[in-house]
């Protein structure tokens, strides 16, 4: 099986391909550079792997949360992909996606992108039996001192939202992290293995139906709304 993914939601570019199982990357740290690395990245993998575009069997994607313009430029990359290979999509979440890199252990794993306007992006996994990760709540977006936990004991903690708010995040969970890692991003790596599982599963989309999320609908302050904020 051929899977290409790509993930842009956060500030971090990079797209993965699995060629029966064997991966190759290509990731950079690149805040707003993503419209101009992405297709080259998908290029990249292809030429290394010596197989062309026609002999895909699907293209995975990030459908976030994250960036607004991040998110639409991966969903919109793949979709044209996909349209003009006739082939299925597959959306993974990036919060999931990101939960791939905490350690592996029994502990559950927090993720908490930086959604900036003073909010994170939450979710909330548990090792599977296959070694990935599975959804334990919903995915949300808030305050970061609104954060409520399913259940007691330590978590593991992964992604931006740490790093801007750990003391609140720290507060908010009452029992401190097994581990955290604040400089971590959703990676197309994870992407493609979640989208593996998927795929063995039939839940290939056509590429009309692969839709974005965003969680809320709102991408910055109005000019009044952050005069109130540093003036209240």
């Amino acid at each position: 099986m051929n899977l290409l993914a790509l993930e842009t939601a956060t500030e971090c570019c990079s797209v993965a391909l699995s060629v029966n199982g064997e991966l190759i990357v290509r990731s950079e740290y690149a805040p707003r550079r993503h419209a101009e690395l992405l297709l080259p990245m998908c290029d990249a993998v292809l030429a290394e792997a010596g197989i062309s575009r026609r002999q895909l069997d699907a293209i995975a994607v990030g459908r976030g949360p994250g960036a607004f313009t991040g998110v639409r430029l991966a969903i919109s990359a793949a979709q044209g992909m996909a349209l003009a290979l006739d082939l299925p999509v597959i959306p993974v979440s990036s919060l999931a996606a990101l939960a791939l890199d905490a350690p592996h252990d029994r502990h559950p794993i927090l993720t908490v992108i930086d959604a900036r306007m003073g909010e994170i992006y939450v979710g909330l996994f548990g090792r599977s039996s296959d070694g990935l990760v599975a959804a334990i709540g919903a995915e949300t977006v808030g305050p970061a001192d609104t954060l409520v936990l399913p259940q007691s004991g330590p978590w593991h903690v992964i992604g931006s939202g740490w790093d801007s708010y750990r003391e609140t995040l720290r507060e908010q969970m009452q029992l401190a992290p097994v581990s955290a890692e604040g400089q971590r991003f959703p990676q197309a790596a994870g992407v493609v293995r979640l989208a593996a599982r998927e795929l063995a599963a039939g839940k290939g989309l056509a590429a009309e139906f692969a839709m974005p999320t965003y969680l809320r609908d709102k991408v910055a302050f109005t000019t009044r709304e952050r005069a109130a904020a540093e003036h209240p």
